[in-house]
């Protein structure tokens, strides 16, 4: 007879006798699966094995002890006393004896041995007072559109169908990331609490906290490869080999210097091969290679649906890098550190910007306005191009050349020439990456994706021109925005779709026939029975069209953004950018530009009366700007005094400040600016007429002399 049916058989009143230490008191299993059923424990003085797990879900039972008394704070005395009342319930999986874990729901009476409940899909929550959930009242998550491809678990990299279920989970922020559930609770055993995060967009908090509701265990220690001995060997060796077909090192193709031409740099996709800069003609600040096999795949040399896989493959094996890597502790408190960033655009943008040299430049030479976007490609084209050096801005027909303006003045041209580009398409205000195999070609979403960053975080304007369909697709958010026929703008295409809106089934039938060319490329021809199947029709051709086709393009508009650390910022600060992409821009007003500038009285109580009207003035000034009523528009004073007609996304900085002056001729009494501080200078004038008619007149002359400023 087996040691089971030995178990089975004894009365109630012996069964604390007889356990066998190898097998679980309260389960009756003898697996030792830490990750699956907790720790297994046994206590040889008291005969007793337990399973952590089934101690911390058990129904009759909870923790009076201290955290290092007897199993983890459950006494032995408690124990014995769980395992008696359990012993009289009946497993309504197994049959057999021994269930200590019931459904937290009162009406309900479903009793389980631990394991037996995970065979039924029960979820164990690992918080609070651990309540246990059987199938009928467990929690469940929600999906509102459509994943994106191709469809993975995210930690095992396996194909998962899409569909949420007891064995299948997602994350709740970017809704990009699948999960078989055994492996995001091996994910979850290995990295612990520290380090456990989505594997795409590196959410932590919201990450952890949807796991635990849907029945993960996180520990709460240091991940587990922070625990071994000599946990960071491996970190002693990295690839080191020259793989370009011709390496110019005289020492050989294993050698890598300390920095320079003959270091090794490895491929950032795979990690597994390697060239010196000289070999592959890199400039001394570049890290960033792509081997061949990877620059494949990159460049469309592969078929249609192998490229977005691997695409898509490369993506989600460089955020498990994050994790899977073995990092010193301070790199790692380092990771951590920086996802706590700022809560606002600017304040984020201004953290980039420190990164920004203001020893070393570079210069951009520009003909005229309409070459602005010509010079900043040829700027970014360059083989020593750094992104992290100032810009030095020259403007060939200005004879002034003051940087700050012409910096400002060039960004903002730049930002309006990459709103008109040829990789855009959409209406205004609300424009979609367009898919030209030319700019593919000549990888001209990478560089406006760079030359959008660098504007950003140089001091250019907000950007204002995404639609939401375009920045869900880059940064998912918002998450629960669907395409809408809005997002095509006014094309041919979009006409034929929105016939597919139609009123009747014969409408219906001849609106898809009319647009069969489009529903056959889209994979959406289909066979229509219901007039209410139209939406859903309509929903998939707006995926395929905005998203879908536009993966490879969309791939490298997104590193393009990760010049200067963008990209990975927008992406933990999404709803705080929101505005900076997708504007619409806020426009000027009298209040806004009055909140902009701060004033410097003077000491002089006799003086600060005059300056005391004088700000008056301004105020009234502006009022009768924002209604019409001047020569000049808000945005022309603006410039004036900032050398840009928008605020910046970053902010001003310094902020902008007026102060006062007093002239012996107020006939010649004009306001002054110093736009590299940002500071504006108002004369001190008997009366507003006269305040007026001198800002007027210095406002018209400005305009007059520096026409092509925006």
């Amino acid at each position: 007879m087996c040691l089971y049916t030995i178990f089975n058989t004894i009365s109630s009143n012996e069964l604390h006798i007889c356990v066998c230490p190898s097998v679980c008191s309260l389960c009756k299993r003898c697996d030792n699966i830490p990750d699956k059923y907790g720790e297994k424990i046994t206590l040889q003085q008291h005969k007793l094995t337990v399973h952590y797990f089934c101690l911390l879900m058990s129904s009759g039972i909870c923790q009076r002890g201290e955290e290092d008394e007897d199993v983890h704070g459950f006494l032995v005395d408690d124990i014995k006393k769980e395992i008696r009342r359990s012993s009289r319930l009946r497993c309504m999986y197994c049959k057999k004896i021994g269930a200590s874990v019931g459904c937290s729901i009162k009406r309900c009476r479903q009793m389980v041995h631990m394991p037996c409940g995970l065979e039924q899909e029960f979820i164990f929550q690992f918080t609070d007072l651990f309540p246990s959930f059987c199938k009928k009242h467990a929690p469940s998550q929600s999906w509102v559109s459509s994943p994106s491809l191709p469809l993975s678990c995210s930690v095992c990299l396996e194909p998962i169908e899409p569909v949420l279920s007891y064995n299948v989970l997602k994350c709740p922020v970017c809704h990009g990331s699948w999960f078989h559930r055994n492996c995001v609770q091996r994910y979850a055993h290995s990295a612990a609490m520290f380090f456990f995060k989505c594997t795409l967009c590196n959410n932590k908090d919201q990450f952890q906290q949807e796991m635990l509701r849907m029945g993960i265990y996180i520990p709460e220690r240091d991940a587990a490869w922070e625990l071994e001995e000599n946990a960071f060997g491996d970190l002693l060796q990295v690839y080191q080999h020259c793989d370009a077909v011709k390496c110019h090192s005289h020492r050989g193709r294993k050698y890598s210097s300390q920095s320079g031409y003959f270091e090794i740099v490895r491929c950032k996709l795979c990690g597994s091969r390697g060239t010196h800069r000289k070999c592959s003609n890199l400039k001394l600040y570049e890290s960033d290679w792509i081997c061949g096999d990877c620059k494949a795949a990159v460049e469309g040399k592969s078929e249609l649906s192998e490229l977005l896989f691997q695409i898509c493959l490369c993506r989600i094996i460089l955020k498990l890098h994050a994790w899977i890597v073995f990092l010193p502790q301070s790199q790692s408190l380092w990771l951590y550190s920086r996802q706590c960033v700022p809560a606002t655009s600017p304040e984020v943008l201004m953290d980039l910007a420190c990164q920004i040299s203001q020893q070393q430049s570079t210069e951009v030479l520009v003909e005229d306005d309409e070459g602005v976007l010509e010079a900043a490609l040829q700027a970014l084209r360059q083989s020593d191009f750094n992104p992290f050096c100032t810009l030095s801005v020259k403007f060939s027909k200005d004879k002034l050349n003051n940087n700050i303006r012409n910096q400002r003045r060039f960004l903002r041209r730049l930002v309006s020439k990459l709103l008109m580009s040829e990789i855009f398409e959409g209406p205004d205000g609300t424009k979609n990456l367009a898919l030209n195999s030319k700019a593919l070609r000549d990888d001209l979403y990478f560089e406006v994706g760079s030359l959008l960053a660098l504007s950003l975080v140089h001091g250019g304007p907000p950007l204002g021109f995404f639609s939401p369909a375009l920045y869900r697709s880059l940064f998912n958010y918002p998450t629960n925005y669907r395409p809408t026929l809005q997002d095509l703008g006014d094309t041919a295409f979009a006409h034929k779709i929105r016939q597919v809106k139609a009123n009747s089934m014969k409408e219906l039938r001849c609106a898809m026939q009319s647009a069969s060319q489009y529903l056959e490329a889209a994979g959406c021809w289909r066979k229509i029975s219901k007039l209410s199947e139209k939406d859903v029709l309509v929903e998939d051709v707006l995926n395929f069209y905005l998203i879908i086709r536009l993966q490879l393009p969309l791939q490298r508009f997104r590193e393009g953004l990760r010049t200067l650390g963008l990209f990975e910022q927008v992406q933990m600060c999404t709803e705080a950018f929101h505005s900076v992409f997708c504007g619409p821009v806020e426009k000027l007003t009298a209040e806004s530009v009055m909140e902009l500038f701060t004033v410097q009285f003077s000491e002089d109580k006799e003086q600060q009366e005059k300056e005391s009207t004088t700000l008056n003035f301004w105020k009234k000034y502006l009022h009768e700007c924002d209604e019409g009523r001047c020569a000049a528009s808000l945005e022309d004073l603006l410039t004036f005094a900032t050398a840009t007609d928008l605020v910046p996304s970053i902010g001003f900085h310094p902020t902008p400040s007026i102060s006062f002056f007093s002239s012996s001729d107020p006939s010649c009494a004009f306001p002054q600016s110093h736009c590299d501080a940002n500071h504006l200078i108002l004369p001190i004038l008997p009366s507003y007429e006269h305040f007026k008619k001198h800002l007027d007149y210095t406002l018209l002359f400005f305009n007059l002399t520096h026409v092509n400023i925006i």
